[in-house]
């Protein structure tokens, strides 16, 4: 695994609790693979975050994805969560959004035991389903039709910037980058409402 440069904002690091937390509760995985010919390759999945490794699942058929991790192991994923947008400043570029998000570095594998491909069908449906809706419960007649794929985690780093309470937002704030800025006076041929006039 490459060693990874100083993290800039260290004010903006998870704890390594909540990064797990986030990782068992995220939406999507969006994994980069790194093809043969060294062009990298993103894919969304759904996954579930067990015993400490990433699991998720496309068909056994082959495509890039499957062609990708066959030619290298190493990967790259990041698990998102959007919040609020909110303004700090006075000017039209300060704003922000309240976010977290955790990027992990591993190693992938193929998943051949059919007992933890069955465990992670469980989590799955768990997960993502989670209704009684009078079904079988734990029978995946489909199961040789998929493969499932594990991440070990060589590295895991959690950012999140919070929504600042709201007095702590502008305009009770005026939290901006460059206080000493000062915006242009509207010209003549914009009309009272701010917006230009037409010719």
């Amino acid at each position: 695994m490459s060693s990874a440069p100083p993290v800039r904002r260290t004010d903006k690091l998870m704890s390594e609790e909540d990064a797990h937390r986030l990782l068992a509760r995220g939406h999507c995985a969006r994994v980069a693979t790194v093809g043969a010919d060294g062009a990298p390759y993103v894919t969304p999945l759904l996954y579930v975050w067990m015993d400490g490794e990433i699991l998720m699942h496309n068909s056994a058929a082959p495509g890039h994805f499957r062609a990708n991790v066959d030619a290298a192991t190493r990967v790259c994923l990041v698990v998102d969560e959007p919040g609020e947008v909110f303004d700090y400043g006075r000017f039209e570029c300060d704003v922000s959004i309240a976010h977290a998000s955790v990027v992990v570095h591993g190693i992938i594998r193929i998943v051949d035991d059919r007992a933890l491909k069955q465990k992670f069908c469980d989590a799955l449906m768990a997960k993502y389903h989670c209704r009684d809706v009078g079904r079988p419960k734990g029978f995946y007649p489909r199961l040789d039709h998929i493969t499932v794929y594990a991440v070990a985690p060589a590295r895991i780093t959690g950012k999140e910037t919070k929504l600042p309470a709201v007095a702590d937002q502008w305009p009770a704030r005026d939290g901006t980058k460059t206080p000493d800025a000062v915006a242009p006076s509207p010209t003549r041929s914009q009309s009272a409402s701010g917006s230009p006039e037409k010719a």
